[in-house]
């Protein structure tokens, strides 16, 4: 986090709003205000401290409901008066217990909730066997079991029921945009981003998978067959 306050137009209130978004689904999840004293605490710390308009003082997210956010990276927009604060959620953002603070649908709009338009989905990472000490194999055993459960229960408020919804061209336009996402980030060398986005396409795949009916267990039995040298050339 290269960020310096400094480099930030704080308003004549001496705040600027923060974003605060999933590093890895990059939903957003609320939006708050910083002073310079939080962006510092924030930035030093490793966890989101803002400041509260209606009581003017300091609050360190988490520090009573214990649902804290690890700081991933810290982002600055062009006017320099507004700042992306990307972490690692340990919890819900929402004092109502919701994911995200952005739930709530407007009367009348063609729109989707925060949950739903998230790329990979909050669903993705639901089952306890998605953590980093997890064999490969079995995160993607437990995720195709995850988006298989969607496709049969179809559940409201969930972005993989959404992309069901809308049908094959729908999820092939979604495999190839992160396709395309996944290369760019791999052609500046940004490997954060090319984690991210990699795990986006991975799922988005799973996605098509299930909806074409394909198993992993024949995918596995392809890669076995050409690993054994019998690959059709």
């Amino acid at each position: 986090m290269s960020l310096k306050p400094e480099e930030v137009r704080f308003d004549e209130r001496g705040l600027v709003p923060a974003i605060v978004q999933d590093a890895l689904t990059r939903e957003v999840l609320t939006l708050a205000y910083m002073n310079e004293e939080s962006l510092r605490r924030t930035l030093a710390e490793g966890e989101t401290w803002f400041w509260s308009r209606s009581r003017s003082e300091l609050w360190h997210k988490g520090a009573t409901s214990g649902n804290t956010q690890r700081v991933v990276d810290v982002s600055l927009d062009c006017d320099a008066d507004a700042v992306v604060v990307f972490v690692e959620p340990r919890g819900p953002a929402c004092h109502t217990g919701a994911v995200s603070c952005f739930h709530k649908e407007v009367e009348g709009l063609q729109t989707k909730t925060a949950s739903e338009r998230s790329e990979a989905g909050a669903e993705m990472f639901e089952s306890k066997t998605f953590d980093a000490a997890s064999e490969i194999g079995v995160v993607l055993g437990e995720l195709y079991s995850v988006v298989a459960s969607r496709r049969r229960e179809m559940p409201e408020g969930s972005y993989t029921t959404y992309l069901f919804r809308e049908g094959l061209n729908k999820i092939l336009k979604k495999v190839g945009e992160e396709s395309a996402e996944t290369i760019i980030a791999a052609k500046d060398g940004d490997m954060e981003a090319l984690t991210r986005e990699s795990a986006d396409l991975v799922y988005h795949l799973v996605v098509l998978l299930v909806e074409r009916g394909l198993t992993l267990e024949a995918v596995g039995r392809e890669l076995a067959r050409r690993r054994g040298g019998k690959r059709d050339e």
